[in-house]
This record gives C-alpha cells, sequence and structure tokens, in this order.
C-alpha cells in the first residue's frame, strides 16, 4: 500500500490516513500508518536501525486524512504542545444526511467518556469528569449524498466532532454510534481530516497542510471542487 505524503523535511513527516487504518498499533493487529510511514522513511532516506517518529495528534480509527508525525524529539515536544495549546489549528470535512438547526454556529458541550463501551455521553457542565468541548459548524453545501459540512474543533475531545453533528439533529453518514441510521459499506465515517496549520517547530513559519477526502461517493461534491 503506498503512502500518501503530503509533507516532509528533517523535521515533520504529513501523510493521508485511510479510513479504518490505526493510527498506531492496538490490539487488532491491524498494520497501522505509523508502521507504514517508519517504513517510508527508512526506506526514502535510507535511514538503518530503528526509526524515530513522534505521534503528536491521532484520529479515530474511521476517520480519514492529514496525519502530522514528528521526525525529531525537539519537533515532537514543540508540536506536542501546539495541539495542547490549541494554537494548532484544525478542519474537517463531514457529511449528512439531514440537516443541523442551523446553518452555522459554535456549539458547547461537556462530555464524559465511556472507556468500556468507547462512547462519549454529553452531561451538564459541572458534572464529574466532564471535559468542555466548543465546535464550529457551517453548512456549506448539499450534494447526492447529503449535506456538506465544514467542522472545526476549538477544543480537542474524544468523538468530540461526532458528538456534536449528533446533537445538531445532523449525525455524520455511517456514524451508527451516534444515531446514523445506515452504516457506510466500508464502515467509515463520513468524516474526513481536510487541513491542519500549525508553526513550524524550528522555522517558526506556518505550514498548511492539506488533503483531499477518499474517492467515495458521499466525497465527490468536495473532491470536484477542491480547495475552491
Amino acid at each position: 500500500m503506498k503512502l500518501e505524503v503530503l509533507y516532509a523535511d528533517n523535521h515533520l513527516l504529513a501523510v493521508e490516513k485511510l479510513a479504518g487504518e490505526p493510527v498506531v498499533p492496538d490490539e487488532t493487529g491491524d498494520r497501522s500508518l505509523l508502521e507504514r510511514a517508519k517504513e517510508w522513511v527508512a526506506r526514502e532516506r535510507a535511514k538503518p536501525g530503528a526509526v524515530f517518529l513522534g505521534v503528536v495528534h491521532r484520529l479515530d480509527r474511521p476517520v480519514s486524512g492529514v496525519v502530522l508525525f514528528a521526525c525529531t524529539s525537539k519537533a515532537a515536544a514543540r508540536l506536542s504542545e501546539q495541539f495542547r495549546g490549541r494554537s494548532a489549528r484544525k478542519l474537517y470535512f463531514g457529511v449528512s444526511e439531514r440537516a443541523p438547526r442551523d446553518a452555522q454556529g459554535e456549539l458547547e458541550q461537556w462530555l464524559v467518556k465511556d472507556e468500556r463501551s468507547n462512547t462519549v455521553q454529553v452531561v451538564a457542565a459541572g458534572a464529574s469528569g466532564a471535559l468542555r468541548a466548543l465546535t464550529r459548524w457551517r453548512v456549506v453545501g448539499r450534494a447526492e449524498h447529503g449535506y456538506q459540512l465544514d467542522l472545526e474543533p476549538l477544543t480537542g475531545r474524544p468523538h468530540q466532532l461526532r458528538v456534536a453533528c449528533a446533537a445538531l439533529g445532523a449525525p455524520l453518514l455511517g456514524d451508527v454510534k451516534y444515531g446514523d441510521r445506515t452504516g457506510l459499506a466500508d464502515r467509515s465515517l463520513a468524516l474526513h481530516a481536510a487541513q491542519l496549520e500549525i508553526e513550524h517547530p524550528t522555522l517558526r513559519e506556518p505550514r498548511l497542510l492539506r488533503c483531499l477526502p477518499p474517492a467515495a461517493p458521499w466525497w465527490n461534491w468536495r473532491r470536484e471542487r477542491g480547495w475552491t
């Protein structure tokens, strides 16, 4: 399986994650994106022995899109701080067969994750263990397979965008955990990490990393328009 490299230098490696692929090795034993990326570095940069790649953020397994790895420990530390401090900006594309309750807005929620069921519940503010989640959304079009959404997580909570869409009355296609009526044939979600904006960890310059959605019918509208 060919690794799609979106950006690479001595400190950064941005690649495309496939829907259904784990970012890091898990209990399934399936080949991970991290393993494929390390193989690419070893081959393309002729690195003998163990390859270092720092994992600074992740995507849910059914989600596709841009994933950034750090190639040095210095880059890993500085990028991790950007993700913790929310200076790294993310844009996701989503598709729902139902329209959100409003065409655009910001949604504040308080979320608690149930590790046993791997689901997230919306609870009252101040509830034990609850974390604040803030999501910005916008309807950008309507196509054959549903409403096309821009989704921006202003915080970074587990399943944040999935739960937000469900709360807006617009569960994502394929997301049977959070209200979609039927799954997608490839068991993915119609959620794609389209854009990641960070500050380069050594050059201190902005880097905009982009990844078009995969070739699936529900993404045709986005793929036809590119970044216009």
